[in-house]
């Protein structure tokens, strides 16, 4: 799909800079989270392994913002918007420092992001759904202009598949043949409202994509190398189709008080807590050697 050239495919040796990078992702959730005493935890600390492989080996991403042949990033889920600020800080786009300012008034890292003040991200999120829409629009300005060599990514969440704009948004861009949009799903089953098969099932995502027209790959969110394999899969292959890529995560991974526990969808964790998290997350990184 795509001439740009690709990193070597990932091997067990070779994971552990990614490993230590989503550790660190982790951690800065955790912290930004507890000193905002608001936000989203589970979502972003389920995310951290797929954001560390995507933006240090497939996205197209440069520190300095709004280069012409960047890649396209939607975050159509802005309420995990604290994995992509952690990681876009860890890219050497802003200070980490910038990371303790997260919810607060006047700074550029609110609650759901806006590209007028943080452009690393091109769409204003917050409400569920309209993400892919975005993207489809994205992509179609990529053809007009002669489909210049960058490619627009949408990051959704499985909760907002259960929204009408969504189903609109993958017919049409099946319809156009949107060969250069990927978009991937954390496929966690949980929304703020508790498990998806309570609130609304989503039944089965591969194959309603599919029905839809795209191309479709499951993998699992926490598994480096099926990450890796998965993004090298949306890019190198052929077809005139937009992909998508279903990533079966763990809502809260790594801290094991909020693992799968739909709670922290959205509560921050206590100072107490923050400590016993990051405890565990220190524990982890040992481990990684």
């Amino acid at each position: 799909m795509s001439e740009r050239s690709l990193p070597e495919p990932l091997t067990p040796d070779s994971t552990r800079e990614l490993a230590l990078l989503a550790n660190t992702i982790r951690q800065d959730i955790v912290r930004m989270v507890t000193k905002a005493a608001s936000g989203h935890p589970g979502g972003p600390l389920g995310l951290a392994d797929i954001y560390a492989v995507l933006f240090r080996r497939y996205l197209r991403f440069y520190p300095e913002p709004n280069k012409p042949d960047r890649d396209r990033f939607i975050l159509s889920n802005a309420h995990v918007c604290a994995v992509a600020y952690s990681v876009i800080a860890r890219m050497g786009a802003i200070e980490v420092e910038e990371l303790d300012t997260f919810r607060r008034l006047g700074s550029r890292l609110q609650g759901h992001p806006s590209p007028l003040y943080f452009p690393w991200i091109e769409n204003a999120g917050g409400s569920l759904g309209q993400g892919l829409s975005f993207g489809v629009g994205t992509a179609l300005a990529n053809r007009l202009d002669g489909e210049p060599d960058w490619l627009t990514w949408v990051a959704m969440s499985d909760g907002e598949c259960q929204e009408g704009m969504t189903w609109e948004a993958a017919m049409s861009a099946a319809h156009y043949r949107l060969r250069k949009l990927i978009a991937f799903v954390d496929y966690n089953r949980i929304q703020i409202d508790g498990h998806t098969d309570d609130v609304m099932s989503l039944g089965d995502l591969h194959e309603k994509f599919k029905a839809f027209g795209w191309l479709v790959r499951d993998a699992d969110g926490h598994d480096l190398m099926a990450i890796d394999d998965a993004f090298r899969w949306a890019v190198e292959t052929d077809g005139d189709a937009p992909r998508m890529i279903l990533f079966r995560t763990i809502l809260g991974k790594g801290v094991s008080f909020m693992e799968d526990n739909p709670k922290w969808h959205g509560s921050p964790p206590s100072e107490d807590q923050c400590e016993q998290a990051i405890a565990e997350l220190e524990a982890a990184r040992a481990a990684i050697g």
